[in-house]
């Protein structure tokens, strides 16, 4: 009898133990696919960062959800300074991992002429002043967004010499900036890449 009570228990134990297991599963989920970690520690906001933004007319008339924009472009800011102070020093390295192809092509050919001509191009980044986020595309696989910042910034040009040609060593100018970053949605790369600037 004693025996036949242990081997029931064994079979309580283990339809219980199963049970556990079910129900964990159901409450915490269970990986799929890839799940690595970022290759951009700067700015990898995934695709579920813009799943309540649905349209450029949502963003005009306010029908976002201040969370998701505010983790948007918490990455974005920090992307945002990241880009301008790798380019100020000529790092290559950096700008690729942040850059859409084409556009690292630009900046990268912009780094060559300044060394070319020896020339050294300092920027202190002071801070930003406010970060906007303008417009939202979903053009086939592929999410656009257009971000506004103003940022204080003292940057200046300088010979081989160490002379100022251009810009300033201790004035704080203010900068108006429109950027535009990328992420191809099917991507397993949750990356958000700058593919267009200009200024205000």
């Amino acid at each position: 009898m004693s025996s036949n009570f242990g081997f029931l228990d064994l079979i309580l134990l283990a339809m219980l133990a199963g049970f556990i297991i079910l129900r964990l599963r159901n409450i915490l989920g269970r990986k799929t696919g890839y799940q690595g970690k970022s290759t951009n520690k700067f700015f990898s906001g995934k695709i579920e960062v813009l799943k309540d933004i649905k349209n450029n007319e949502a963003i005009k008339s306010g029908n976002i959800d201040e969370n998701v924009k505010k983790q948007f472009l918490k990455g974005a800011e920090i992307a945002y300074e990241k880009i301008i102070m790798s380019f100020a020093k000529g790092d290559k390295k950096s700008l690729k991992g942040l850059l859409e192809k084409n556009m690292f092509s630009r900046f990268s050919e912009v780094i060559d002429e300044r060394k070319a001509k020896q020339l050294k191009y300092e920027t202190t980044f002071i801070g930003l002043k406010s970060a906007k986020i303008l417009e939202y595309k979903k053009i086939e696989n592929i999410y656009k967004v257009t971000v506004n910042f103003i940022s204080e910034i003292i940057t200046c040009t300088k010979d081989k010499n160490d002379n100022v040609i251009e810009g300033s060593t201790d004035t704080i100018k203010t900068v108006n900036d429109v950027w535009k970053f990328s992420k191809n949605m099917w991507s397993q790369d949750p990356t958000w890449y700058l593919f267009d600037t200009s200024s205000k």
